[in-house]
């Protein structure tokens, strides 16, 4: 199992896992192909690398599961994601943009960074609450 955090790539896949678990309660390569975009051969490469990482498992028949590593990484992508959207939307961007300026920046932003604008946010919504 690797020692590094995942690249941005990685990334959107291990959140597109864990989304498609949501969903559908299961994920094979051919819903991530239908849920970013990407093709066929560059889903299966990734995936192999993902799995050679220690990021997923893959069945004989074809489901693809998070290890706990890679289910931590997603489970945190994605919460950032959902608050940085949410924020920028409540910040006035159109709900298309949030989405886009989201993705990039939860990738880019540490953990550090991110829990403290999360506290700052949540102490600002709270204040606003009582007045």
């Amino acid at each position: 199992m690797t020692e590094e955090m995942p690249g941005k790539s990685s990334e959107d896949y291990l959140e597109a896992i864990l989304m498609l678990h949501n969903e559908k309660g299961s994920c094979r390569s051919v819903d991530i192909v239908e849920k970013l975009g990407f093709s066929k051969p560059s889903v299966s490469i990734a995936m192999k690398k993902l799995e050679s990482e220690g990021y997923i498992t893959r069945t004989d028949n074809g489901q693809i599961n998070l290890t706990d590593i890679g289910m931590d990484i997603a489970e945190k992508t994605l919460e950032k994601h959902e608050f940085l959207k949410d924020m920028l939307e409540s910040a006035g961007v159109e709900a298309g943009k949030a989405e886009e300026e989201a993705c990039l920046m939860e990738h880019d932003i540490s953990e550090d960074t991110f829990q403290k604008i999360r506290r700052a946010f949540h102490r600002q919504d709270a204040a606003l609450q009582v007045e």
